[in-house]
Formats: structure tokens, C-alpha cells, sequence
């Protein structure tokens, strides 16, 4: 009792006992992984016994910045993703605007189930499924073969289309959670005031939806830029910066380049990234919070249903 006492007595010591596991769990896990791969960037591995050895040396970053092809690595990576994001805000725009202002009240749960549940599904079965379309004879070649145009094949098109499709979810909730806020009688409004679909687009809509755009943007621009699989996949001889970072942890076991290489892209444009990244985090942490909990809140309705619709079957 004197204990409840005290911590009603003291809200932010209460606060602070609450939030104390998971920041701890942050900084040792988290920030403290972080820390030992910037601080092995430094080290290097001996070329006769592959051994780390772990003294001061600035030899894997001089490598990054004398050799022109992990400079071009780095602009290919990050015109992926941005590429990748681009593609994903013009699809997911309508596509969160219709459910959110088009479909009935009744229908705008099933919609959301519809774009959550892709995220069950397989992230290999999915690639692989994009590696057939775009393959010789696939669906692509099939379906552009009447109009005398081939399919593009594997490439730096194909990575980005799949990547795309990948993350696509990432940016449809944001920006879903963002117009939900937005009021029809401004719409209404608006449209009473004579203005156009594109000068309501343009002038109500879009300052409303700013932020939950540059939420989903993180998403899949961060998705995107790490991700060394779907190049592997469907990308043919294309290589990303990922992929240097995964060939060096895996078949050279050069631990330290692949710690260098991994800061490469942010040292490069690091003034850029750094003040979007800061902008964008001030401005968009509650679409970015609630995007994040519609996700987690639809996983479980799913994964309820699924239980007691297989709880039912097993008891039939």
C-alpha cells in the first residue's frame, strides 16, 4: 500500500519505472548493435589469416570513397528506393482515398483486411511469384507480345517494381489513417465553392495527407535501401549496396567492410538524409504511431479469426 501510495504520489517516477525495460532493452539490443558496427568499421581483417584485428585504421572507408563503384552502388541504391517510394505514394494515394472516402463505413474493414493480409503471405513465395512474370515466356512477355514488346527481363525494373509491390501496404495504412481524420464537409465544401477535383486535391487534401505521406516514405525508402534479397532474386547481374554488405558478411567474412559499406550510402549524403529524417520524424510521429498500431491492431483481428475459424473446424 505504501508502495501505490508513493507512485500515485509520483506520476514520473511511475512513468519512468514503466519505460524502463524497454529502454533498456533499446539501448543494449538496439543502440548497442549500432555501436558495435561503427566501431568495427574501423577494424580490418588479415588477408592471410582472415583474422579481425582490431586496431584503429580508415583502410575499409578509403576503399569506399577511392573505388567509383561503390560510389555508383550507393546513387543505384538510393534511386531504388526512392524510385520505390515514388511509385508506392502515387498508387497508394487512391488507392487509401477510396477506402476512406468512397467505400461504405461497412466495407472499409474488409478493405483493410484485403491490404494487410498480403503481409502474411511469404516475402520469398512473393518475390519468386514476380521472378516468374518477369521471366521469358511469363505473364509480362505474354501479355505485352501483342503489342510487339517484350518483357524488361530481370533488372534494376524488375527490383523496383517487386520491391514496390512489397512495401506497397506500408504506405496505403498511413496515408488511410491520415484522410480518415480529413472531414467530408470539407470535400463538400470545397466542391461547393467551385473548385476542381485537382484544386481540392491540391489545396485541402494534400496539406492533410502531407505528413502521413512522409510516414509511409520512411517505410518503404528504409525498406527498400536495405534490402539485398530481391535484387538477388529478380535483379539479374544487378547489385545494390546491400549486397556488398551481405557478400562480406557471408562469403568473404569481412565483418569490417561489410560494417563500413553499411554506413557508406548515409556518409555520402549523410546532411540530407539526416534533415529529412528529423523533419520528417517531427512532423509525422503520430501518423507514424498510428499507422504502425492499425497494423498491429488488423494482424490480431486476423490471427483471431484464423484461431477460432480453425478452433471450429477441429471441434466439428
Amino acid at each position: 500500500m505504501k508502495l501505490s501510495g508513493w507512485l500515485f504520489r509520483h506520476p514520473r517516477s511511475r512513468l519512468a519505472i514503466l519505460i524502463a525495460a524497454p529502454m533498456a532493452w533499446l539501448v543494449l539490443a538496439y543502440l548497442g548493435s549500432l555501436t558495435t558496427m561503427f566501431l568495427s568499421a574501423f577494424w580490418s581483417v588479415d588477408s592471410f589469416t582472415g583474422r579481425v584485428i582490431k586496431n584503429f585504421s580508415l583502410d575499409n572507408f578509403h576503399t569506399l570513397f577511392t573505388q567509383s563503384v561503390y560510389s555508383r552502388l550507393a546513387v543505384r541504391s538510393l534511386s531504388v528506393a526512392l524510385i520505390v517510394t515514388i511509385i508506392d505514394a502515387l498508387l497508394a494515394i487512391p488507392i487509401a482515398f477510396f477506402m476512406a472516402k468512397v467505400l461504405p463505413q461497412k466495407l472499409r474493414s474488409f478493405a483493410i483486411v484485403l491490404v494487410v493480409l498480403p503481409l502474411w503471405a511469404s516475402y520469398l513465395v512473393k518475390t519468386y511469384a514476380w521472378r516468374t512474370m518477369f521471366s521469358n515466356d511469363g505473364v509480362l512477355d505474354w501479355l505485352l507480345k501483342p503489342l510487339g514488346i517484350s518483357s524488361p527481363g530481370y533488372g534494376l525494373f524488375a527490383t523496383s517494381l517487386t520491391l514496390a509491390y512489397l512495401w506497397l501496404p506500408y504506405m496505403i495504412l498511413p496515408i488511410y489513417a491520415g484522410l480518415e481524420r480529413l472531414p467530408d464537409s470539407l470535400l463538400e465544401a470545397s466542391s461547393d465553392l467551385g473548385a476542381s477535383a485537382w484544386q481540392t486535391f491540391r489545396s485541402i487534401v494534400t496539406p492533410i495527407i502531407y505528413p502521413a505521406i512522409i510516414a509511409g516514405s520512411i517505410f518503404t525508402f528504409s525498406l527498400s535501401l536495405g534490402d539485398y534479397i530481391v535484387v538477388k532474386i529478380v535483379g539479374g547481374k544487378t547489385q545494390l549496396m546491400a549486397n556488398i554488405i551481405y557478400d562480406n558478411v557471408g562469403t568473404a567474412g569481412n565483418l569490417p567492410f561489410a560494417s563500413a559499406a553499411a554506413l557508406f550510402p548515409l556518409q555520402r549524403y549523410w546532411a540530407t538524409y539526416s534533415l529529412f529524417v528529423v523533419v520528417a520524424l517531427w512532423r509525422i510521429s503520430n501518423e507514424v504511431i498510428e499507422a504502425s498500431a492499425m497494423v498491429i491492431r488488423w494482424n490480431n483481428r486476423i490471427s483471431f479469426g484464423f484461431y477460432l475459424f480453425a478452433a471450429h473446424r477441429c471441434c466439428d
